[in-house]
């Protein structure tokens, strides 16, 4: 099995408007992938092409070395989950039984034992027996993820592709760390695959690679995947998207100095 996914040559036009123009680009198994950019970078909407969510008016999308399109939707949900910008649930449902929602693709009721886990995992533990509605916007969060980890878990840990979008926006700093932390363990296995879309510079040092976007035309000549008239400025690792000539270049307002930011091995 092809254990990487590839988009190649994604397109998308929204009215009048070019919002994704040829598009490629390679996530591969077992790393945790950071897209980075400005508001209005195109980052969401990639990761909705990505995930099926949205359908391109032109291009290829291959998870596992299959075409998204042949994938049926129960096999799909078994093999790629998605948490959203924003989730809206208001139902008077306790935290295990939106947790246990996960489990829908596999016809099964979530074990004690797995729920347990799982929650553990996310430190959404001494949430248990709360009303969801009831929970702050980052306890919502921690239980959102629980929810995509349920969807992918299998003998006892998450397998297969998870995509993110802004899901440390609510979280305090503790909680942000500790979820960059979390998914940068489960990927080391090589069993789960993460792409996750961040805002915060300082957090995207966790992840493996990453692709910088940008709401201008200039680019490097670089591994790169192209936004539209939003272009991205490199891909890579973190030394790599911090080079001097990005950061005097178009996106010297949201890239780091590495010196400064530096952390201990």
């Amino acid at each position: 099995m092809d254990n990487n996914y590839r988009a190649q040559g994604l397109s998308l036009r929204l009215g009048k408007r070019q919002v994704i123009d040829q598009v490629s680009l390679t996530l591969r198994g077992g790393e945790m992938t950071a897209l980075i950019g400005p508001n209005g970078a195109g980052k969401s909407t990639l990761l909705r092409l990505l995930t099926g969510f949205l359908t391109p008016d032109s291009g290829e999308r291959m998870m596992d070395g299959k075409a998204l399109e042949r994938w049926s939707p129960q096999a799909l949900s078994r093999r790629r989950a998605v948490m959203s910008q924003r989730t809206q649930l208001q139902a008077d449902w306790t935290v295990e039984t939106v947790i246990a929602m996960g489990r829908s693709p596999w016809e099964a009721t979530a074990s004690p034992q797995t729920l347990h886990d799982i929650m553990a995992e996310t430190g959404c533990d001494h949430l248990r027996g709360r009303r969801y509605p009831s929970l702050s916007g980052g306890e919502q969060q921690r239980v959102q993820l629980a929810r995509c980890l349920a969807q992918l878990w299998q003998n006892g840990a998450p397998q297969g592709w998870l995509f993110l979008d802004e899901p440390t926006s609510a979280l305090d700093l503790y909680y942000q760390q500790h979820l960059l932390r979390l998914l940068k363990r489960l990927t080391a296995s090589g069993q789960l695959h993460v792409c996750v879309v961040l805002h915060d510079l300082n957090l995207a040092c966790g992840p493996t690679r990453f692709c910088c976007c940008t709401r201008d035309r200039w680019s490097r000549r670089a591994r790169r995947i192209r936004l539209s008239s939003r272009k991205s400025l490199a891909a890579g690792t973190a030394r790599t998207c911090a080079s001097a000539s990005i950061r005097k270049k178009r996106f010297h307002r949201f890239i780091w100095r590495p010196e400064r930011h530096a952390r201990p091995a």
